[in-house]
């Protein structure tokens, strides 16, 4: 029998990936619109779309990094004072993992012996699991989540950088928005696939809120557009 492959086993890099990707195209095209609203000239809005692909890509990283980097700081620190905790109360620790079973409907004198026979196979191991929630699955990578942060954001903001540059200048706003939408969907349409999630939610929460934001940041490039102009 093949071995199931179960969605959750992504979940680390896939969340970093997504929220790069959308991260880029988002940025990058709000930066391009909101400029482009702003602007009669080309220049000021591949120099805003550069700079913000540039800075949000090492920003999305280390950003990642830091927070997955604090996630496994807490977990180590949780395994080490459970790892105390067995040395020093182990019958105590026991009678927590039965109730811990327990709870998810074994009968007493089942979840004890659940419990005593796992603790005799390994005993952090089942407490990191059952009681604090830690596995190898859930566990992230911060150098993984950081690479995958930066090379989806500027994968993401490439292609509405492309836009700025073979783009219409007296409809850049219109090219910006158009082909953000589609670029919004398609990875919404790529996350639902590899998440196993529902595919048509996904395309439309993203592009419902990516065109909240890019009408925010026209709005905004217009009113400074007619104070400078």
């Amino acid at each position: 029998m093949e071995a199931e492959n179960h969605y959750i086993t992504r979940s680390g890099w896939l969340r970093a990936a997504v929220l790069g990707a959308n991260d880029g195209i988002l940025s990058t095209t709000s930066l391009a619109i909101g400029v482009a609203a702003a602007s009669v000239s080309r220049e000021p809005i591949l120099l805003a779309a550069t700079a913000g692909l540039v800075a949000g890509a090492l920003s999305m990283a280390a950003g990642e990094y830091v927070s997955v980097s604090s996630q496994a700081d807490v977990e180590t620190a949780d395994l080490t004072r459970e790892k105390e905790e067995l040395k020093n109360m182990p019958e105590s620790e026991l009678e927590e993992l039965t109730h811990i079973y327990m709870k998810r409907g074994l009968n007493s004198e089942l979840a004890k012996q659940v419990a005593v026979e796992l603790t005799a196979h390994n005993a952090l191991e089942t407490h990191a699991r059952d009681e604090l929630g830690i596995n190898e699955i859930t566990q992230a990578n911060p150098l993984m989540a950081a690479f995958a942060s930066a090379v989806s954001f500027v994968i993401g903001g490439l292609l509405p950088l492309l836009v700025a540059i073979f783009a219409p200048i007296k409809e850049m706003v219109l090219y910006e928005y158009g082909f953000s939408i589609l670029f919004l969907a398609f990875s919404g349409m790529l996350a639902a696939k590899a998440g196993g999630s529902h595919t048509l939610k996904a395309v439309l929460r993203i592009c419902v809120w990516g065109t909240f934001v890019m009408a925010a940041s026209a709005l905004v490039g217009y009113i400074f557009g007619v104070h400078t102009a």
